[in-house]
């Protein structure tokens, strides 16, 4: 049987969110089978959960963000898709995450460092089946025309993989791979993916620091991009960083499902509110999709019923 997995033990985490520049203390801890991902605010007066689910999500600007029931009026967490694509990548089903502010730490502004945390505390297989959600029908959704024309599609595969196009009006970014297509049963999530950081432009910054975002960025958190270069002393990690960062938080922004999934992604110019609509679209028709187990694991695709390797 392809298992559930969840944590050995707890592990923490101190940074600060790179929205608010506020800092943050997060512990990630053990949970049973089928509780699927769960934040804690543990600085509220009365501790709030917020499951993570399509239906929580209650807003997508610049980030994904959750609160109880999508409510965009109660308490919530932003910014969470870095550290929901790494539990996919290591295939961590259930995870509580209490947390002492409103926004998840960017740390490096990759997911490595969640890898890392999570690695550390060790992946434990639990007694109960792995639920896939799996497209049966194809999916699509798409926003704007011309020159603004931006669109996520959802296949039926064998599998999952994820293939994103960029396009950036800025000499730097478009001197970099602008596509790539990865698939999450290769093993190779933390080697090509893990390490993209996010980024932004220079003549963006401002505008968003005036409207209360991007207050805790930095270099050694994101990459960024004047009308020419990148700025960052040691340049980028990966010869495509930019189009790999988009396929790493499309990862964490399909993992709000609740479920890892099993099927093909592919993105052109999209982001986190798209990568919403088009996980809502799915769900809205139960004829879209169905959950499945895998009691042989030899019927799972490829790659799926290994465990992660140790750093």
């Amino acid at each position: 049987m392809l298992k559930q997995r969840t944590l050995k033990s707890l592990t923490r985490a101190v940074g600060v969110g790179i929205h608010s520049g506020q800092k943050v203390e997060m512990t990630l801890r053990p949970a049973a089978p089928d509780t699927g991902i769960v934040f804690r605010r543990i600085d509220l007066n009365v501790p709030v959960d917020i499951p993570v689910r399509a239906s929580t999500v209650c807003d997508t600007r610049m980030a994904t963000t959750v609160s109880p029931g999508g409510d965009p009026g109660a308490p919530r967490v932003q910014t969470i898709e870095h550290l929901l694509s790494a539990c996919a990548g290591l295939g961590l089903d259930n995870l509580y995450v209490d947390i002492t502010a409103d926004e998840v730490p960017i740390l490096d502004g990759s997911a490595a460092s969640y890898v890392f945390l999570l690695q550390s505390a060790g992946i434990q297989l639990q007694d109960a089946p792995k639920r896939f959600l799996r497209v049966k029908k194809t999916v699509e959704v798409r926003q704007g025309e011309g020159k603004r024309l931006m669109w996520a599609r959802l296949e039926p595969w064998h599998g999952y993989t994820l293939s994103f196009q960029i396009e950036f009006d800025n000499p730097a970014v478009a001197a970099t791979g602008q596509q790539f297509t990865f698939d999450m049963g290769s093993g190779l999530y933390k080697k090509q993916i893990a390490r993209a950081r996010t980024f932004g432009m220079t003549k963006d910054i401002e505008l968003m620091r005036s409207r209360g975002l991007t207050l805790g960025g930095a270099m050694d958190n994101a990459i960024v991009v004047d009308d020419y270069r990148v700025l960052n002393a040691d340049g980028l990690r990966y010869d495509d960083e930019f189009v790999k960062h988009k396929i790493l938080d499309a990862i964490g922004d399909m993992h709000v499902a609740g479920h890892p999934m099993l099927g093909a992604y592919t993105s052109f110019k999209g982001g986190h509110a798209l990568n919403n609509q088009l996980l809502r679209a799915l769900l809205a028709d139960e004829a879209n999709y169905e959950i499945v187990t895998f009691e042989d694991e030899r019927e799972a695709p490829q790659g799926f019923a290994a465990l992660a390797p140790a750093w």
